[in-house]
């Protein structure tokens, strides 16, 4: 295979020199990026050409592979006016083994098999990784790509490329060195913003260090670019399926690189816009991080959750066994605001969180992880964190009584205990009043407060080596 891919590299090369003798593809005078955190790009490329005085042949090489063709647009900062664009192309018929067999079906090519044994035929088919040959004397042989070392072609074919391509046709009025830009929408690229939080070991406050990741697999390189990114959630109609036919490449590594902070941050339309002030180079097939965002000392707790019961999803349920019993889980939760005032003080792009917390020993642990939604400043914020090793909760129905037809009562416990050695904690308990929305609590064990129109919520301590006990009953009021 190695000398296969030899001799592929080398007609690359030639079909290079064949299939492009009009005008070279510039020097390029700079790149901008404004990526989407929903895997888009807008790509901005300048690049210098000397243009002569009439028509001009322009080829844009080294552009995203992903590109939108009908998203493309191409100006001359030099001679606006005097520049006209007769005719757009998007060239996409790449050189790759797959191509060139496609180009040479019904011809005669040589096949050399990894055992040495040499195959002479016209070839059928070179797809499915298979190689199809009809010899002279009409045998028709069958070889495996994976058995192949090499092939040989008698001659090269015209029109193949080695990089996508947007070629133009323009006339010129004037000639000499005009600064072209091309602008265009291309898939492959994406970012988001990871949070590394340290929580303090009284989990009182916590430190925050955020991080754009970006991700690159549109097809090529971007070298010094100026990087903006829009967190927000831009509408998009669903794209045309491009006519491109080969697949993305599926890169065997991504390499991360750290960045050394310096983002921007302002408002644009209804989005959010962070721009990194240094030129950054994104290379194809690559993760890159950079700093955006740290805070420290920022007021924060941790609470629980016992949540059993079912959810009111606008039917009658009259069946006892319905919501009977719960789980036993009693959930974790982190929370901060991110008011200016006594918070972070930040707006927070949607994202994936990780919670450490110090040991004794000064190591960070993880104790959790998550994601958020893009939260604007002044928002409070709760991450699950997991569930809860010493606090187990039960949920039991300790009696149901259908009096009529439109009346049912029933009365529930829950049994709330604290395994942990030592420390009171309260564990918050939202009981959603399922069965019906006309419901009336005739009778509780402690206070609770009504959240939403179907579910009350109990705050409740319970001591270490402990169990507290909240007991309630509903009466629902069904319709004739």
């Amino acid at each position: 295979m190695r000398k296969l891919m030899l001799l592929l590299a080398i007609m690359l090369l030639s079909s290079v020199i064949l299939a492009q003798g009009q005008a070279g593809d510039g020097q390029r005078d700079g790149v901008a990026l404004t990526i989407y955190n929903e895997g888009t790009a807008l790509v901005q490329d300048r690049r210098t050409f000397n243009l002569t005085n009439g028509t001009n042949v322009i080829n844009f090489t080294d552009v995203a592979s992903g590109i939108d063709a009908t998203s493309v647009t191409f100006r001359s900062l030099t001679d606006p006016f005097g520049t006209r664009v007769l005719e757009q192309n998007y060239v996409f018929d790449l050189v790759d083994s797959s191509a060139l067999l496609q180009r040479y079906l019904d011809q005669t090519i040589t096949v050399i098999a990894t055992d040495g044994t040499q195959y002479s035929g016209q070839l059928l088919s070179g797809r499915s990784g298979e190689i199809i040959l009809r010899q002279d004397d009409g045998q028709v042989i069958v070889v495996s790509l994976t058995n192949v070392r090499d092939l040989r072609f008698p001659d090269l074919p015209g029109g193949l490329i080695t990089r996508p391509t947007l070629r133009w046709l323009i006339d010129s009025t004037t000639g000499g060195e005009q600064q072209l830009q091309l602008t265009y929408l291309t898939s492959g690229m994406n970012w988001t913003a990871d949070y590394n939080f340290l929580l303090a070991s009284d989990e009182q406050a916590l430190d925050v260090n955020g991080w754009v990741t970006l991700t690159n697999y549109s097809g090529t390189s971007y070298t010094d670019a100026l990087v903006k990114l829009i967190a927000g959630d831009v509408n998009r109609i669903e794209p045309i399926a491009a006519p491109y036919p080969g697949p993305s490449p599926t890169p065997t590594a991504l390499p991360i690189t750290g960045g050394g902070g310096g983002v921007v941050q302002r408002e644009f339309s209804e989005y959010q816009l962070y721009e990194i002030a240094h030129p950054v180079t994104v290379g194809a097939n690559e993760t890159k991080q950079v700093e955006f965002i740290t805070g420290a000392g920022i007021p924060a707790h941790t609470f629980y959750v016992y949540e059993s019961s079912y959810r009111f999803y606008g039917t009658m349920m009259a069946d006892q066994s319905y919501g009977s019993r719960g789980i036993t889980d009693v959930q974790t939760y982190l929370e901060f605001t991110t008011e200016a005032d006594g918070g972070l003080g930040a707006d927070l792009p949607a994202g994936r969180v990780r919670v450490y917390q110090e040991d004794v020993d000064g190591a960070a642990l993880l104790i959790g992880e998550n994601v958020i939604d893009h939260t604007p400043m002044g928002e409070a914020v709760q991450i699950y964190l997991g569930n809860a090793f010493d606090l187990v909760g039960e949920r039991v129905q300790t009696n149901y009584n259908r009096i009529s037809q439109t009346v049912l009562e029933e009365t529930y416990e829950l049994h709330l205990r604290n395994r942990k050695d030592e420390g009171s904690v309260e564990i918050r308990v939202p009981e959603h009043l399922f069965r019906w929305s006309n419901w009336t609590i005739t009778g509780s064990t402690h206070p609770y407060t009504q959240t939403d129109a179907n579910t009350i919520e109990y705050r409740v301590a319970v001591p270490a080596q402990g169990e507290t006990v909240i007991a309630y009953t509903v009466r629902y009021t069904f319709p004739q």
